[in-house]
């Protein structure tokens, strides 16, 4: 019986800030979310591995040679910078190969333990050729890649709930029948266009808690009847809360655990191992976007704790 708060480790390393000062992206969420859970008596420091980064062979499975070789030397051009959003530096480039090998690591701890986070990760706009939207390497993308070049799983499915949708994702696993997107989000919001999930799910402007769960349980039970994973990777974004920067949807904290606690609860009553990832928040107060990644830990925590409590037959 391994030690620890939480019935699952969480990955973290002190590399994951991308230090962006006024950015309206808030790296230094990863910091807050583990001290939060540590000085809420949450998690224990035995709840948490630090990972290794990935390797570049580890980022070629999913990205071109010509692309990782610009990020390595720095050779960006402005236009490539420019749609990335965020300023290029040598310690971000660290920070995104850091933020692989931690989704990597979850993946590989949800299939021993049946849940597993990762506090950094969903940078799903990141693209084979090209970063954008705050996304430089797609790291879930390299975790399923690792993955099924170990043996360790051949099915993966990306449950993304960020308002945005993951077109990275969709675009990397286009017609790829061992890998299942779902992404729920707002219809009217970046990107556009939005290239094709396997599932997509375009919400109107200014949903609210009661219409987002009908909706999502709806797509998602559909979903899971269709498709068994070997893992589920889960894009937990904090955006689509009312009080979100760059969001149009309306969901409360509540809200938004509930959802969380939504598609573990699915995966977990079908015995499919979750490795989930902290995406996309942009409160206007920090502390809402730690909070809603605090709350997904501890839903997935509930859930996982209920299950271990249910006697097997």
């Amino acid at each position: 019986m391994r030690k620890g708060k939480l019935p699952f480790r969480i990955v973290y390393h002190e590399g994951y800030d991308l230090h962006l000062g006024t950015h309206v992206f808030p790296s230094q969420k990863y910091r807050l979310i583990r001290e939060t859970l540590l000085s809420e008596g949450l998690a224990a420091p035995e709840d948490f591995v630090v990972p290794e980064p990935a390797s570049d062979e580890d980022i070629l499975l999913v990205h071109s040679q010509e692309y990782v070789r610009k990020l390595r030397t720095g050779t960006l051009s402005p236009l490539e910078q420019l749609r990335m959003e965020i300023p290029f530096s040598e310690a971000t480039r660290a920070a995104f190969w850091l933020a692989a090998g931690g989704t990597i690591l979850a993946g590989r701890l949800a299939l021993a333990d049946g849940f597993a986070a990762n506090l950094s990760g969903g940078f799903h706009h990141a693209f084979p050729e090209h970063g954008e939207g705050f996304c430089m390497i797609h790291d879930v993308a390299v975790a399923i890649r690792r993955l099924q070049k170990d043996g360790a799983i051949r099915t993966a499915m990306v449950v993304d709930t960020d308002v945005h949708q993951g077109n990275g994702t969709a675009e990397i696993f286009s017609g790829d029948g061992d890998v299942f997107t779902f992404s729920i989000h707002q219809a009217n919001n970046y990107p556009m266009p939005k290239p094709p999930s396997t599932v997509d799910v375009h919400l109107p402007d200014r949903i609210g808690d009661t219409d987002y769960l009908a909706i999502l349980e709806r797509h998602l039970a559909k979903a899971l009847n269709e498709f068994h994973p070997d893992l589920l990777f889960y894009v937990g974004g904090a955006d689509p809360y009312r009080e979100d920067q760059l969001g149009g949807l309306s969901l409360t904290l509540e809200g938004l655990k509930r959802r969380d606690a939504l598609v573990f609860e699915y995966a977990c009553r079908r015995g499919i191992p979750v490795a989930i990832t902290l995406a996309g928040g942009y409160a206007r107060r920090l502390e809402d976007t730690v909070r809603i990644h605090v709350n997904t830990i501890l839903a997935a925590a509930e859930v996982a704790r209920t299950r271990a409590a249910v006697p097997s037959t």
